[in-house]
């Protein structure tokens, strides 16, 4: 697909939300973009110089609880202190033309957040679209990123659509086979498997992290309590993405993440001799879409209900609009 301008929003999506809920506004400051619902935060798109890439962080669930661990960027007492490149929702990964996206924490090289190139607010819902640049160790760029995020929240539940496009400029980009990746969050140490309450389920019927990391799955859930209270979040790949479905680099230390690019380390790794990788190659132009939906909610909900979600989500495809 040849590079053009667009701005890309899933629009059956949008047809499928009810009406009502709260207002979405964003409000923009220097370094960052706050998403209120109906006045109180929600997130803030972080993208200030000192990041290595753009990040939503803090993140809460409906009734205020934090989603997302505070280190590295407002350590709470007493909270694990491992992987400083774990910030919130974030989405890169390492082996780009042999740069290391994934780790990096200072420097190049890092995905460096350009422009907005669209923005809705209103009732029920709200649409952010933003651009940038992913930056080798030399200065130049390699990939553009367009990105729309999609905001739903309702009482009980917040719906974030996340469609993500990489875009190769004018060099040919080569993104190697790697677990380090791809689209993830790095959630509150009371909502892990390890030292916390969490638990994860995946579209196969399959629970626990041993069970659960390194497989394909069509979505991943992670529920526990947080303040007495059941609740989770769910994580879904949509049909259209890049070697769907994704395989699931889901940590029970808290690091939960959708990885379609870890073909071969992650069948390796469980032990299959048929493993095959999947090297991800853009010549000029080419683009690449990755699509997630991230469901942040309160109660407790089983497999039949996460499969329902699914289905009415992978029924709509993206549409591209100039």
């Amino acid at each position: 697909m040849k590079q053009r301008s667009f701005i890309f929003l899933f629009a059956g999506f949008l047809s499928t939300w009810a009406s009502g809920g709260q207002t979405v506004r964003f409000v923009e400051k220097a370094g960052r973009i706050d998403i209120l619902f109906s006045g109180k935060l929600f997130s803030s798109y972080l993208f200030a110089d000192s990041l290595t890439k753009p990040v939503l962080y803090p993140v809460r669930f409906p009734s205020g609880v934090a989603a997302v661990r505070g280190f590295p960027a407002a350590a709470r007492p007493g909270e694990s202190v491992d992987h400083p490149h774990h910030i919130g929702i974030f989405f890169t990964v390492d082996e780009v033309n042999e740069n290391g996206f994934w780790n990096n924490t200072f420097g190049l090289p890092k995905v460096r957040h350009a422009r907005v190139s669209y923005r809705q607010e209103g009732e029920g819902r709200g649409i952010l679209s933003t651009v940038s640049e992913w930056i080798a160790k030399s200065g130049k760029v390699l990939l553009r990123e367009d990105r729309t995020m999609v905001f739903a929240p309702k009482e009980r539940r917040t719906t974030v659509d996340f469609l993500l496009r990489l875009t190769a400029l004018d060099t040919t980009v080569a993104v190697r086979d790697t677990k380090e990746g791809m689209f993830a969050i790095r959630v509150a140490d009371g909502l892990r498997e390890e030292g916390g309450s969490g638990r994860y389920l995946n579209s196969g019927g399959e629970e626990y992290e041993k069970n659960v990391w390194g497989k394909r799955a069509d979505w991943v859930r992670l529920e526990g309590k947080l303040d007495g209270g059941p609740l989770g979040i769910v994580i879904m790949n949509h049909p259209s993405s890049v070697n769907f479905p994704a395989y699931w680099h889901a940590r029970g230390y808290g690091l939960f993440s959708a990885n379609p690019l870890g073909q071969a380390v992650f069948e390796q790794a469980r032990g299959n001799p048929d493993y095959a990788s999947f090297n991800l190659t853009l010549e000029p132009g080419e683009s690449a879409p990755f699509y997630f939906r991230m469901i942040f909610y309160e109660g407790a909900y089983g497999k039949a209900e996460w499969d329902a979600e699914f289905e009415s989500f992978a029924k709509n495809r993206p549409e591209e609009f100039r």
